[in-house]
């Protein structure tokens, strides 16, 4: 059977069946703001794990992860190793029951939502929120970029059909079932991801002549700086990206909105120990991407490492298997974007800052809508994307990271963490961070470093001049 067949009919019937869940989880849905949002807080930690996995390393790590690995070698591998450890483990213990408790004690649905009841606040809300919805608009760009990517190299498509098809498909999903549909979807889209990746390595490892050879074949390149650490990349361009898509996803809110939806408490140390290892699979793309330098030396283009490794490597099924998995990838993540853009628009400025009443059959709708202009917004950037995958996914990454986390962290353990300071620590955060990328990264240090240290500094200054006197810090027990 042609190959093209092949692709053709494994994804139709793949998509088909996210449409069903977006029936499914549509008919489940409460009609409510917090239905939309966060399925009413009734998610167990089977499904709230693996659909963190599946937001968390989307068609970015994937491919843009192989795009580096390629670029940069075996070295990248640190990356992956922080996102299971610092990114997913430490994440959760930290973050988990606090964030939990803290937003059903205060009634909050999202992040600004969160940071406006937390240090009574207004003007956070307003500034989060902007700040999230323009730069999660960015970020689904490198999301759709690595579908894109995937589409064109594996079934012989045009870049921008690809494009279309994923960016319809999600549109649609999310606009019918809201949250579940993203959370559920999600769980599915893991697994797939997990089995495409494993199947990937064992063939490139297969292909090298086993792990032994592939690592004497890499090191005979260009004097084996593909197998050195830090490798050309340096300490300081390796640790300071590890740090933006590690640590940095502590103030992502796509992410943190997993630990509002859990039902209980009582179900995070499953769901801890599951999500960690779901994320194991984080350090696969970056050797496949670097093994890929054996079989294609010379691409112009490293984002293409890892689909040109399938196309050469699987048979036409598990090609086929791959490419719904880096969907998959692409899917569930740009769809958890979507929800969170769209509450922080809708709920967040439109409704809550700029008081427009809106019933929750309104707010519902309004969200349905601007999660389709948002796509379609993203849809057009991609078509010409402004730089590699991870360039993109690191820029707005470190922005967003910058303005939020040290609100969101210090607010759910330092009891003197105040309203001067979660202002003021976002507006220096945000600013540092865009202002350092744009002098193109000095010392080879990214944006997120200097951001969140920025951010850090005055948040602590500043709450420790104006402290607040009367909040009282949740211990993650009620």
């Amino acid at each position: 059977m042609n190959p093209t067949v092949i692709y053709t009919l494994v994804l139709f019937f793949y998509l088909v069946s996210l449409f069903i869940i977006g029936v499914l989880t549509s008919a489940r849905m409460k009609r409510s703001a917090e239905g939309f949002y966060l399925g009413s807080r009734s998610l167990g930690p089977w499904v709230t794990a693996f659909s963190f996995v599946a937001a968390y390393f989307s068609s970015v790590v994937i491919i843009g992860g192989g795009g580096f690995g390629y670029k940069y070698g075996m070295a990248t591998l640190w990356i992956g190793a922080t996102n299971v450890l610092v990114g997913t483990l430490l994440a959760w213990i930290v973050l988990g029951k606090r964030t939990r408790a803290l937003t059903t004690r205060l009634n909050s649905i999202t992040l600004p939502d969160l940071f406006a009841k937390r240090y009574s606040s207004p003007e956070t809300r307003f500034y989060s929120a902007l700040i999230i919805g323009i730069f999660l608009l960015i970020y689904s760009v490198s999301v759709l970029q690595g579908m894109g990517h995937s589409f064109a190299i594996l079934m012989d498509l045009p870049y921008i059909y690809g494009l279309l098809i994923s960016g319809v498909i999600i549109i649609v999903y999310v606009a019918m079932g809201g949250y579940l549909a993203v959370v559920w979807t999600g769980f599915f889209q893991a697994w797939l991801m997990i089995f495409s990746l494993l199947i990937l390595t064992a063939a490139a490892v297969a292909r090298a002549g086993g792990l032994h050879q592939l690592f004497t074949r890499l090191t005979e390149i260009e004097q084996g700086k593909f197998v050195q650490t830090p490798g050309e990349w340096g300490w300081a361009g390796l640790l300071s990206y590890a740090a933006i898509v590690s640590f940095g996803v502590w103030g992502m809110p796509q992410l943190i909105s997993r630990f509002y939806s859990i039902k209980s408490l009582k179900v995070l140390k499953l769901g801890t120990v599951l999500a960690t290892i779901g994320a194991t699979m984080a350090l696969l793309p970056y050797f496949n991407g670097a093994a890929t330098r054996l079989f294609f030396p010379n691409l112009t283009n490293p984002d293409q490492a890892i689909p040109n490794l399938v196309k050469s490597s699987l048979s036409p099924f598990f090609a086929a298997v791959f490419l719904t998995g880096v969907v998959a990838a692409g899917m569930s993540t740009f769809a958890a974007v979507l929800i969170t853009a769209a509450s922080a628009i809708v709920k967040d400025l439109i409704r809550d800052s700029f008081k427009l009443q809106l019933s929750n059959e309104k707010e519902v709708l309004f969200s349905r809508l601007v999660a389709a202009g948002i796509g379609i917004i993203a849809f057009l950037i991609a078509i010409k994307p402004p730089a590699m995958i991870l360039v993109i996914t690191g820029f707005s990454w470190a922005v967003i990271a910058a303005t939020t986390l040290w609100p969101y962290l210090l607010g759910l353990y330092w009891k003197r963490a105040s309203r001067i300071a979660a202002f003021t620590s976002m507006l220096a955060g945000s600013t540092t961070a865009l202002l350092w990328m744009a002098l193109k990264n000095p010392f080879k240090i990214h944006g997120f470093i200097p951001g969140i240290l920025v951010s850090l500094l005055f948040f602590v200054l500043f709450s420790l001049i104006f402290p607040e006197r009367n909040f009282k810090i949740s211990n993650g027990r009620n």
